[in-house]
């Protein structure tokens, strides 16, 4: 059997990375196209995907132009139901979700604090 993977943007804090491996799940770098630090997010399809995916807010909030904007990452997450991650402290919240016009019900904005114990539910489930 296949075991689920967690795929992460740069800068991922590598306890939660560890303890999702010592939980017995695989952890999959991805690049958001100008870090060049993974799989480019844009590859994913029905054969490679993640189970979840988790990043700051940073690694996807992208200067006007830039090759990969975040609702070009939402559509993935959406279109393969990858549910995603969004670290952002708990009171930058609301100010996180109004950045963006729409944020498709795939898409979690999670405390820093609360991180590991959220990704673990997913992969649970």
């Amino acid at each position: 059997m296949k075991r689920k993977c967690v795929g992460y943007f740069d800068g991922v804090d590598p306890a939660v990375l560890t303890s999702l491996i010592c939980d017995g799940y695989d952890t999959l770098p991805i690049s958001n196209g100008f870090d060049n630090y993974g799989q480019h997010i844009r590859l994913f399809n029905e054969e490679n995907k993640v189970n979840v995916l988790i990043g700051y807010l940073h690694k996807i909030y992208a200067p006007e132009g830039a090759d990969t904007q975040a609702e070009d990452v939402f559509h993935i997450c959406h279109t393969y139901q990858i549910p995603f991650l969004i670290i952002v402290p708990r009171d930058l919240h609301k100010d996180a979700r109004g950045l963006f016009p729409k944020v498709p019900e795939v898409v979690r904005f999670v405390d820093p604090a609360d991180l590991l114990e959220t990704v673990r539910k997913i992969l649970k489930s």
